[in-house]
């Protein structure tokens, strides 16, 4: 009995002790999860709401999506957000994602942050990462998480 209090007891401390170091990776991943669902899920009405707020209605040639932004790069955050995408509907049909790469110049004093429409959700590759040809960023959505 007293071996079996003992296991539980060594096992508890152990997992307190692995969740505490990973809190903030798990933080992160659930935010990341969080995003990306909040924008599967509420994506068209985010749409609306920034269509009603720029007065724009939606045709065959000047379509709007909501997509996630996930920002890649050296020394990049890893961020992930969402952005609203314009351009003919075929064109926006193929967008999955808004890559966001950025770099730094003159030794970080200046940051620079491209918005790249792109037709995966996975932008690993930042030496690859090819827009969809005439589609652009129209709005950006702050999620406050």
């Amino acid at each position: 009995m007293k071996k079996n209090r003992a296991r539980i007891l060594a096992i508890t401390a152990l997992t307190l002790g692995l969740v505490s170091i990973g809190a903030t990776q798990v933080r992160e991943v659930i935010k990341i999860l969080g995003v990306g669902a909040v924008v599967k899920q509420y994506g068209k009405d985010i749409n609306k709401s920034i269509n009603k707020l720029s007065g724009h209605t939606d045709t065959q040639q000047s379509f709007t999506k909501v997509v996630p932004i996930i920002t890649v790069g050296l020394n990049s955050r890893g961020a992930i957000g969402a952005a609203q995408i314009m351009g003919a509907k075929v064109n926006v049909d193929k967008v999955k994602a808004v890559a966001s790469p950025e770099a730094g110049l003159f030794g970080d004093e200046i940051r620079v942050r491209a918005l790249i429409p792109i037709e995966t959700e996975n932008p690993t590759d930042t030496k690859n990462l090819k827009a969809v040809p005439g589609v652009g960023v129209s709005g950006i959505v702050d999620l406050k998480l």
